[in-house]
């Protein structure tokens, strides 16, 4: 899900807020990545997503084509599999975004079900705005940029040629510049003839290894998602299981039911995180009336802040609101990487308790693995910490005395919690240049990017006390903080200890990982140029 860690206080959750109320509250939750495709890749795997190889040094960091090569890497361990030799029911509905395909389009290598899911129903991609009829497009920039590119190089070119046979300084090769202009009018075809069928090609819905719907209808998808969800629980009941309920609102585009459209008081946005909620609501009650309340830990959280750049052609907000957090989605401010962090168990967590520490996404990794009686993996590191102990207050200060930023494949902050001190200190090595100025986002780039000129190096870092200044308004200096180059030291220490736990490993969002590839299409139809199905009209599982 991707959304604001205070969505809350823009429209009704109350099934949302009810987490809160009989659960616990991580206040200083935060993802290991402000991206969703890296930050899901730590909740699996409990690990810095630079450990598995999913972040890069290029601009784009998450993939955007179902048929790219890159993906969760096979090698690693995700708390799924464990779960599932443990004998548990292992079940996903919704997003997956971490890759499909490696040499053909049907050999699923990074499929959910590779990963330890016994079921999955959803996208393999993810909601882009190009999914939505009328929904805009997330690519047309780039789209428009590489046709641009194409002309403007092969007009340069005929432009020299001429001028050089003209003044007679060599003979132009006419038989072979046709062939290469040829070329160049066939390669803008295929692009051209890419981006217009970018919906059929890309929203794809699958049930386990079956694309069942291309492209996928976004009418009533989270009642479709949901009635998939409770009838998952129903039919492992008498079962251990683990459902991973990977919400698709609020990511843009956003759309509603026709039950909820129009209906909050914060436009599309709202109606979408209203029905979203309406949909953990479900969820709870399926507990209830199986009577699992008491045996099931439900965990709520967000896969990175809000997309503040996100805005419709109509000028109507479609991102969401981070509240008094600085930045969003890719950047590390906290915007971009503080998330909701509710956990409910009944008659075992404390009712409506609050804690402050610092904690991450990827401490679900060995929390699950610990409650399951499952052996964690020797042979690498895991960077999450068993959350059990902070919740069940046998101890008082989280395990995390550091935490490290990344931006893609950049690590651009760490934050500092001392031992036996409430202090916790944030030091940013980089920041996003926002534009315009004094803006929350990147507005010219639909998201922010991690390196050249699209950030500002700081050196010496800029250094930020959250507990006093949580919204990072107020950076340190020498003069308003006696221990200034004391704290950076350590900081560098640690950041410099931890860069030497890294080996290096594949970069599965490369370039070659992230391009398109022919051969790699999911395409449920008989006709490929058309890639196009609806196996789930039909489908005794589907809602009217």
């Amino acid at each position: 899900m991707e959304t604001s860690s205070n969505f809350v206080l823009c429209c009704r959750t109350p099934y949302i807020d009810s987490l809160a109320k009989d659960g616990i509250t991580l206040t200083q939750h935060i993802a290991a990545a402000a991206l969703c495709t890296p930050s899901r890749a730590a909740v699996l795997t409990g690990r810095y997503p630079i450990r598995s190889g999913m972040t890069t040094f290029q601009r784009i960091g998450v993939y955007i084509f179902a048929a790219g090569s890159g993906g969760l890497p096979t090698n690693e361990t995700t708390f799924v599999k464990l779960l599932k030799e443990q004998g548990y029911s292992t079940g996903l509905v919704g997003k997956w975004h971490l890759g499909l395909n490696c040499e053909s389009s049907e050999d699923h290598c990074h499929h959910p079900l590779r990963h330890g899911f016994d079921y999955f129903y959803g996208l393999p991609l993810t909601n882009l705005r190009n999914c939505k009829p009328d929904g805009g497009s997330v690519i047309s920039v780039g789209a428009r940029s590489t046709v641009r590119g194409v002309v403007q190089v092969a007009t340069l070119s005929l432009f020299t040629l001429l001028l050089l046979d003209f003044c007679q300084l060599m003979r132009a090769p006419w038989r072979a510049l046709g062939f290469i202009f040829l070329a160049v009018a066939l390669l803008l075809a295929v692009v051209l003839l890419f981006f217009s069928q970018f919906h059929n090609l890309n929203c794809i819905l699958m049930r386990n290894w079956t694309v069942i719907q291309q492209p996928f209808s976004c009418e009533n998808l989270t009642q479709r998602m949901t009635n998939e969800a409770t009838s998952f629980i129903e039919r492992n009941s008498d079962r251990p299981f683990l459902l991973f309920m990977s919400f698709i609102p609020v990511h843009t585009a956003l759309y509603a039911s026709p039950e909820f459209l129009g209906k909050s008081k914060h436009g599309l946005y709202g109606d979408s995180v209203e029905e979203m909620d309406w949909s953990v609501g479900q969820i709870l009650a399926s507990l209830e009336r199986l009577n699992l309340s008491d045996r099931t830990l439900v965990y709520f959280t967000s896969d990175q802040g809000a997309h503040v750049e996100e805005i419709s052609d109509t000028g109507e907000v479609h991102g969401g609101w981070n509240g008094i957090y600085k930045g969003g989605k890719a950047t590390n401010w906290e915007g971009g990487i503080r998330v909701p962090g509710l956990l409910r168990w009944s008659g075992v967590l404390t009712a409506g308790r609050s804690i402050d520490e610092p904690t991450s996404n990827m401490d679900l990794f060995p929390t699950i693995v610990r409650l399951s009686e499952a052996t964690m993996p020797r042979d690498r590191i895991i960077d999450g910490q068993d959350l059990m102990p902070l919740l069940l207050g046998e101890v008082q200060q989280s395990e995390h005395e550091f935490l490290f930023h990344y931006c893609n494949s950049y690590l651009s902050a760490v934050r500092w919690h001392p031992r036996h001190s409430s202090s916790i200190w944030k030091a940013h090595f980089f920041t996003p240049n926002f534009n315009p100025e004094g803006s929350q986002g990147c507005f010219d780039t639909h998201v922010c990017f991690c390196y050249g000129d699209f950030i500002s190096p700081h050196d010496p870092p800029l250094l930020y006390d959250l507990l006093r200044d949580p919204s990072e308004s107020f950076p340190l200096t020498p003069t308003s903080e006696s221990q200034y180059h004391q704290i950076l030291e350590v900081m560098k220490e640690a950041v410099r200890k931890h860069q030497e736990t890294l080996t290096p490993v594949p970069d599965q969002l490369s370039i070659g990982n992230l391009i398109w590839k022919p051969w790699l299409q999911p395409c449920c139809s008989t006709v490929w140029k058309r890639c196009y199905c609806d196996k789930e009209r039909n489908s005794s599982t589907a809602l009217d």
